[in-house]
């Protein structure tokens, strides 16, 4: 089945929102699904597309200090594995790079493991901020230079 990557609308956020259960399995994550990360940054985030709905997205985009900066990337239960998350993460660095970014970053609860073996397997490095979600609350960030 075709997939096509392209900028997201907010009736995409509505309806990831919607099957939220099918990206994100138990967790809860729909706060961190904001309307205005989609309005004011549209062109960096991107849902992917197929005949059957949205198989996978990613919402980021590049900050003043020219960071492509990933804040959700999800692929749909019946799409883990195909390459989908990695197709996600080279249209955002073509678009990122556009918009004068040099480098990616993103960050993910210290015990995702999926997550972090997910990103150390496309270059980026990792390393664990104590307090960056706030007191006793570290994150593991990563960085990729571009």
């Amino acid at each position: 089945m075709a997939v096509e990557v392209v900028p997201a609308t907010v009736a995409d956020l509505h309806q990831v929102l919607q099957d939220h259960a099918r990206y994100w399995g138990e967790r809860d994550l729909r706060a961190l699904h904001q309307p205005v990360l989609v309005q004011e940054f549209g062109s960096t985030c991107l849902i992917a597309r197929a005949e059957d709905g949205i198989r996978g997205y990613l919402f980021g985009f590049v900050t003043p200090d020219h960071t492509g900066y990933v804040h959700l990337i999800a692929t749909r239960d019946d799409s883990r594995g195909t390459g989908l998350g990695r197709r996600l993460y080279r249209e955002f660095t073509m678009v990122a790079r556009r918009q004068g970014a040099v480098r990616l970053r993103a960050i993910t609860s210290v015990g995702n493991e999926g997550s972090q073996a997910f990103h150390r397997s496309l270059g980026f490095d990792a390393r664990v901020v104590p307090d960056h979600d706030g007191p006793g609350r570290p994150m593991v960030v990563f960085t990729r230079d571009l």
